[in-house]
C-alpha cells in the first residue's frame, strides 16, 4: 500500500465493509473469528497492549496492511506510546529483515495516523 495515496483509516474502513458482507455470507465462521480474536487478546499473564504489539509484528512480518491498520488502530487505543511501538517494529526488523523494515515504515505512518485521530477527537 503507498501511504501517499490511501490512508490506513481509510483501509480499515474499508476493509471492515467488506468484512460485514462476509459476517452476513458465512456468520459461523466471522462469529468463530471473532471469538478466537476475543480469547487471545483479552489481558492474562500478558496485558493487552503487549499482546497488540505482537499482533502488529507478525502484521508487519506478514505484509498485511490492513492487520497493521487495525493494530496501530487498537495500539493508540490502548495508550501506546511511539517509542514502544518502535521498539516493536525494531524486533520486527530483526527478525524479518529488509521487507519488515520496509513494512515498518508502514506501521509507523499508520500509528502516526491514528494517534491524530485520536488526537483531534480527544480535542474537540
Amino acid at each position: 500500500m503507498s501511504t501517499a495515496t490511501t490512508s490506513y483509516r481509510d483501509l480499515t474502513q474499508s476493509v471492515s465493509k467488506q468484512l460485514a458482507h462476509l459476517r452476513v455470507d458465512i456468520p459461523d465462521v466471522m462469529k468463530g473469528f471473532s471469538e478466537l480474536a476475543r480469547a487471545a487478546s483479552r489481558d492474562g499473564a500478558l496485558d493487552k497492549k503487549t499482546k497488540e504489539l505482537i499482533a502488529l509484528a507478525l502484521g508487519v512480518g506478514a505484509r498485511c496492511d490492513a492487520c497493521i491498520g487495525f493494530h496501530t488502530q487498537a495500539l493508540v487505543k490502548l495508550g501506546a506510546t511511539r517509542a514502544e511501538v518502535e521498539e516493536c517494529l525494531g524486533m520486527t526488523v530483526y527478525m524479518g529483515g529488509g521487507p519488515s523494515m520496509m513494512y515498518s515504515a508502514n506501521a509507523l505512518a499508520a500509528f502516526e495516523e491514528f494517534s491524530a485521530i485520536e488526537a483531534a477527537r480527544l480535542t474537540a
